[in-house]
């Protein structure tokens, strides 16, 4: 086997322009394909983390049909069991209990429908970062004060102004009506349009009482230490929830239009690095089957003084390892220094290009990731084409007899 690696070497480089020039499209294939999954990767991953970050956080805990069809109806006891049960999770980094209702909102003559949401701000940091969202005054202090805060936008559409006292009209879990003067202590802007427009952020323990839903939650909204333990801990937490309609949510579920976003802008993605890596099959093929033919004379000599055929085909095929091997590991390494360049500086998007991400509900700019799986996936495609190009030239090379390859001209 040492001979025929040795042989193998040195055939590789017997013709220095065709092997350079085929390992350089190994070498481009494998860097421009890691580099743009790492940019797919890393862009889908801050977009995904800002969204959940902003409000849904990765998990929420619900009532199953709640999803479906919202109603106070369909809340649950926050106890101690649950929080514990939580708390036990590994990849758990936070939890916040929500109430989630509609009402009516007025501020003298203008009257708005608002959703309301009430958080308790002193958890409610661990999970998202809706306290680094505020525009304009404060957000909640407690979680009993009877203070709200405005989205942006629906304070305007108002006509108020923060330090304002507004009135919210509701109705309650056991169907009342129930409604309280709150004063305006700050808003928040969310990047969220809907949000924006219509939110009300009051404290957790107001909304209880505000709803007379004593310690009932709509919601628990989680938050983990990495996207990857989304799905572990989801099946943990759906295995020993105490209530069997209750279960657990994934911010795929919650944001079913990010999800079918970041599909679509993948398949596009992929199918265009899979035409790329086509390419570069046949320029191997090209490339091997001319090695291969160039040497028919020679083949013939060694098969007519009894070299075997098989390590005809061996060296050939070592050959074909040897380039796409030096090809992937260039290709790995300048990959990586792109990569690692995009992640500690990623790219700004403006004008036309910006506005497009933004369409899409994307954040406007690139970044890149550093994942082992985005090199091994790449790296493995890209060898088994190279060896998938080497069937036909190795095809080729079997079927040779050795007085016709003396022959050939």
């Amino acid at each position: 086997m040492a001979l025929l690696l040795r042989l193998a070497w040195r055939n590789v480089w017997r013709n220095r322009r065709r092997s350079i020039i085929t390992i350089l499209a190994v070498t481009f294939a494998a860097m421009f394909t890691i580099a743009m999954r790492g940019i797919q990767i890393g862009t889908y991953e801050v977009n995904i983390r800002t969204a959940v970050g902003m409000f849904s956080s990765y998990l929420q805990v619900q009532r199953t049909e709640y999803r479906e069809n919202p109603s106070l109806q369909r809340s649950f006891p926050y106890n101690e069991a649950l929080q514990s049960l939580i708390k036990e999770q590994p990849a758990v980094t936070g939890y916040a209990p929500r109430i989630y209702a509609d009402g009516l909102v007025s501020f003298k003559e203008n009257s708005l429908g608002a959703g309301i949401v009430g958080v308790d701000p002193n958890v409610e940091k661990r999970v998202t970062d809706l306290h680094n969202k505020v525009s304009e005054g404060r957000f909640l202090q407690s979680d009993s004060t009877d203070e709200v805060v405005l989205g942006y936008k629906m304070l305007q559409n108002l006509n108020a102004a923060v330090g304002d006292r507004i009135v919210v009209l509701t109705q309650g879990y056991y169907g009342s009506l129930g409604n309280q003067l709150f004063q305006i202590s700050g808003t928040v802007k969310t990047g969220s349009s809907g949000l924006d427009a219509g939110v009300v952020f009051m404290g957790l323990t107001t909304a209880q009482r505000l709803l007379d839903m004593g310690n009932r939650v709509t919601a628990v909204a989680i938050s983990l230490t990495d996207l990857d333990q989304v799905e572990l801990t989801k099946v943990q937490l759906n295995q020993r929830l105490p209530e069997s309609d209750v279960t657990t949510l994934s911010w795929e579920e919650l944001l079913p239009e990010l999800k079918q976003s970041i599909e679509l802008d993948n398949i596009s993605g992929l199918l265009f690095l899979a035409i790329l890596v086509v390419v570069v099959a046949f320029g191997v093929l090209n490339s091997v089957l001319m090695s291969i033919t160039q040497r028919f004379r020679e083949f013939g000599i060694l098969l007519s003084v009894g070299m075997p055929q098989r390590k005809l085909v061996t060296i050939v095929l070592i050959e074909t390892i040897i380039i796409a091997l030096i090809g992937l590991v260039i290709g790995n390494i300048l990959a990586a220094g792109i990569n690692y360049y995009i992640v500690q500086n990623p790219i700004i998007l403006g004008g036309d290009y910006g506005a497009i991400y933004e369409e899409y509900g994307f954040l406007a700019r690139l970044e890149s990731s550093l994942k082992p799986s985005i090199f091994i996936n790449a790296t493995l495609t890209i060898f088994i084409i190279a060896l998938i190009s080497f069937l036909y030239p190795g095809y080729k090379l079997w079927k040779l007899e050795g007085l016709k390859g003396i022959r050939y001209t």
